[in-house]
């Protein structure tokens, strides 16, 4: 076997050598190393950008969900008498609320039995429960608010996917229906919206604290970072003895239904201070059961009608008269005979009462000695006289719905629009602007704001006082006044046992349309004891229903109950030593 070997041609001296593409492997390689290095390079843009341009909407998002802030629940302020009890104080209740996203996301409506007896508990239609939570778009629905723990309680434990419980604080009235008007009420967000509760309900509100915190995965707090103090409510102490409030409303209660009136009020102030010790109206209502809240139950009475006084202003047109100098404490005056015509109209008494004494005509009451006196002086200073006592303004207790009264001011007055304004028509006053009148008259002539808000005892804050009669004309007409709980006046009922009382009544026709009606309004206003004079009452019978339609007859007496058991309330001393021990004792047997 012949082999041939095979030799390399060299017959081209340094040939070049052969190009080799490269293979499949070495392409995807940097296809590869490519896509990394863009990668990295998006990331390390990305976190330039994160870290660098725009890292807030991160962190908030973050924060979102890992920082709260609980805010630290805060009650509202007390409103107490002046001897610290409690009229209005604020319990914690819960509230119930649904998150109709989550009961839909978790099929909370499946569960039938326990939503039927979550309506029963909450006194609600099923079907109009589950209405509430229908929209799956929702995320906050109140199911009912401030309801007691036992039923929060209850609640908890039905576990209903998507309904909680919330803390919330509700208004408790411990007095309940004997200051209603006065105090009161708020709504169920907590803010005032009748009488001293929306007067002073910024004062009364507090702002909550609150107090932000970090929580982990599992939604434990693991950080505080930041607690800001709330600011506390204001309590608010009252000038009302609370005793008194609820004497004299028992008193007014009982009138109201006894004399068969539409309704009736009464006021009590200290002479001294224009300390308000009681102001009451009936018919009332409960602030703590709002089902039988109706307009005309809340009205305060005692400083939102005005009223023509009647008789009650007579001891004012005296009173002019005695500081104008028209006339003297002891003069004489003629009523004879009893009736006058003036411009046309008629002036009368109830019979001739022929010549009386200035102290006469007030316990008599009679319209033709009043006329003469108030024709007696210029009618600018009687005028001036009405606006001196305080009649045509607010009181000073700044409350809600107060009336400053009714009275027409005019260029020319008529001898007889004079002459009725002395016996107490042709002005309108509430309940409270009289009280007012009757301490400034006690007071010795000076004239004091009423003060329904206890001072704090800061020497920097003194009511205004202003002297506005002579102390001697005062103490001459409270002199005059006594006489009409004596013999033969017109306000016996109004005796009190033990002390010397001076006062007035006032039996007044109410206006209607082309004149007056039938209809009557009742009033006694009183001062005691008179030798040192340290309260005065006045009480309103309005639309007195049965036989019984005089002021002696039906205020009156409601008054001697009233004045009477402040003034042994109050501890003061007896200044009638007529009256013997034996009818003190048996007063004070029978409370009152």
């Amino acid at each position: 076997m012949t082999t041939i070997a095979l030799k390399p041609n060299k017959g081209k001296a340094g040939g070049a050598k052969m190009n080799t593409r490269p293979g499949p492997m070495q392409w995807r390689f940097f296809l590869v190393l490519g896509i990394i290095v863009l990668v990295f390079l998006i990331l390390a843009l990305r976190t330039a950008f994160i870290q660098v341009i725009a890292p807030d909407a991160l962190i908030e998002q973050g924060d979102s969900r890992t920082l709260r802030t609980r805010n630290t629940p805060t009650y509202r302020g007390l409103i107490t008498d002046r001897n610290g009890v409690e009229l209005a104080v604020s319990v914690p209740v819960r509230a119930i609320w649904a998150d109709p996203k989550i009961i839909h996301e978790q099929n909370g409506l499946n569960q039938t039995r326990r939503w039927l007896a979550l309506s029963e508990v909450l006194g609600q239609d099923v079907d109009e429960l589950v209405e509430k939570v229908g929209n799956p778009k929702r995320r906050f629905v109140y199911l009912q608010r401030q309801v007691s723990p036992a039923m929060a309680d209850y609640v908890e434990k039905l576990e209903i996917p998507g309904v909680y419980l919330r803390k919330e604080s509700r208004r408790y009235y411990p007095t309940g229906e004997v200051a209603a008007q006065l105090i009161g009420i708020t709504n169920v967000d907590d803010k005032g919206i009748e009488g001293l509760e929306r007067l002073y309900d910024d004062w009364l509100t507090g702002s909550p604290g609150s107090r932000k915190i970090r929580r982990d995965a599992k939604g434990r707090q693991v950080e505080i970072l930041e607690t800001k103090d709330g600011e506390a409510a204001g309590n608010l102490a009252l000038t009302i003895d609370q005793r008194i409030q609820a004497l004299a409303y028992r008193e007014i209660k009982e009138a109201m239904l006894y004399y068969q009136a539409s309704s009736a009020s009464a006021i009590v102030v200290d002479v001294h201070s224009g300390d308000v010790l009681a102001m009451v109206n009936a018919p009332s209502f409960n602030p703590n059961d709002r089902n039988d809240i109706a307009p005309h139950r809340m009205r305060n009475r005692v400083i939102t009608d005005a009223f023509e006084p009647g008789s009650s202003m007579k001891p004012l047109a005296v009173l002019s008269a005695l500081e104008f100098g028209a006339v003297k404490a002891g003069d004489i005056v003629d009523t004879s005979p009893g009736w006058m015509r003036l411009g046309g109209s008629l002036v009368k008494d109830h019979r001739n009462y022929g010549k009386l004494s200035l102290a006469e005509i007030i316990q008599h009451s009679s319209n033709m000695g009043t006329s003469k006196l108030a024709l007696s002086v210029p009618r600018q200073f009687l005028l001036d006289s009405y606006y001196n006592m305080g009649l045509m303004s607010d009181t000073g207790i700044n409350m809600p719905g107060e009336s400053s009264g009714i009275f027409h001011e005019r260029n020319r007055w008529s001898e007889f629009e004079l002459a009725t304004l002395s016996f107490g028509y042709g002005i309108s006053v509430t309940t409270a602007q009289l009280a007012r009148m009757y301490a400034t008259i006690a007071s010795g002539g000076i004239k004091r704001p009423l003060n329904i808000v206890k001072n704090s005892g800061s020497e920097a804050f003194k009511p205004d006082a202003e002297r506005v009669i002579s102390e001697k004309n005062a103490q001459a007409i409270m002199a005059m006044m006594e006489t009409v709980t004596q013999d033969d006046g017109s306000g016996v009922k109004a005796r009190i046992p033990g002390y010397r009382v001076a006062g007035k009544t006032g039996t007044s026709r109410k206006a209607v349309a082309g004149g007056y009606g039938e209809e009557y309004v009742n009033i006694f206003a009183g001062i005691a004891p008179l030798n040192d004079p340290q309260l005065v009452t006045v009480v309103l019978i309005n639309e007195p229903g049965g036989d019984l339609y005089h002021a002696g007859d039906t205020a009156a007496p409601v008054f001697s109950e009233i004045m009477g058991g402040a003034l042994q309330l109050l501890n003061i001393a007896p200044d009638d030593r007529q009256v013997s021990a034996t009818q003190v004792i048996e007063r004070s047997v029978n409370g009152g």
